[in-house]
């Protein structure tokens, strides 16, 4: 009996390889061809990545972005040849396990890292829609300087006080950022006060010709004197000019040019800038001075 049951289990492992390899020399046709098919693609993903490349880099002036965005689709080639063989070969269900396994590998990934892959994806994003480049002056949250370097991740900034600020992507991404670089231009602004006595007229014209002499200012035809408001010893004035920005003069500098300028130019058309006035009232319902409480007191 222990004979017959032996010839037996080694007549079913013979019939199971011999179906096996019957089903494997069947296979080979596919199987060349799956190959063929996976070189192909191969070939063809590497072809598509340079032209891609290539066109990236036209649109984009980051070459980190553009690198990234070619290897992807490279990737994505790749694995389309991948399928495609697994499919020539009947291994469909297979293709379909592997989908399914990616899709969960890719969601647990994305939880893992969440905040890489936000800022990656921000990266990529400001690649393509280029807000500031490299050199430029911007300001966000509570960083403002110049554009030293844009990476995938993050944004390196250094501001006027030479310190180097790296900030994540996704936060130049979804708060404010102010680009002083866009445009070319930025308006200074100015306050002065006058005295009561003095024309306002008088002023703004006094001020408009002497700030307009400066070579450092554009659009002279804007340059302004505005009356703000009735201070408590003066008339407040906010001059607004615009210069290059950012342009040969530092913007600290022409500011101080700028002052001494107005300074100069009220003092020497007779214009008065007030010193602080206070006045001092010894009665809680007004009307008594200093000099007259000393006289009620004697």
């Amino acid at each position: 009996m222990d004979i017959l049951s032996l010839e037996k289990f080694w007549q079913l492992i013979h019939e199971k390889v011999e179906a096996w390899v019957e089903l494997s020399i069947k296979n080979v046709p596919n199987l060349i061809v799956a190959i063929i098919i996976f070189v192909l693609f191969l070939f063809l993903s590497s072809l598509i990545a340079k032209w891609s490349l290539k066109l990236l880099k036209r649109a984009s002036n980051s070459v980190q972005v553009a690198g990234l965005l070619a290897a992807i689709i490279k990737l994505v080639v790749i694995a389309i040849g991948f399928f495609f063989a697994l499919d020539i070969m009947g291994l469909s269900g297979a293709v379909a396990s592997l989908l399914a396994g990616a899709g969960i590998i890719g969601l647990a990934i994305g939880f893992a890292f969440q905040d890489m892959t936000e800022n990656l994806i921000a990266g990529v994003v400001m690649g393509i829609r280029k807000p500031f480049r490299v050199g430029d002056i911007v300001e966000t949250s509570d960083t403002f300087g110049t554009v030293k370097q844009i990476n995938l991740r993050n944004t390196l900034i250094e501001n006027f006080y030479g310190q180097l600020h790296i900030i994540p992507n996704k936060i130049l991404f979804k708060h404010d950022l102010k680009n002083y670089s866009s445009t070319g231009k930025r308006r200074i602004e100015v306050a002065v006060g006058i005295s009561y006595a003095d024309d306002i007229d008088k002023a703004r014209d006094v001020i408009e010709k002497a700030i307009n002499e400066h070579e450092f200012v554009i659009n002279k035809q804007e340059t302004a004197v505005y009356a703000s408001h009735f201070g408590d010893s003066a008339i407040n004035l906010l001059v607004w000019f615009w210069i290059a920005y950012p342009g040969n003069g530092n913007f600290m500098d022409i500011r101080h040019k700028a002052i001494v300028t107005i300074n100069k130019a009220l003092n020497e058309n007779d214009i008065l800038i007030p010193f602080p006035i206070r006045t001092l009232d010894f009665n809680a319902k007004g009307g008594k001075t200093l000099q007259d409480m000393q006289k009620h007191d004697e």
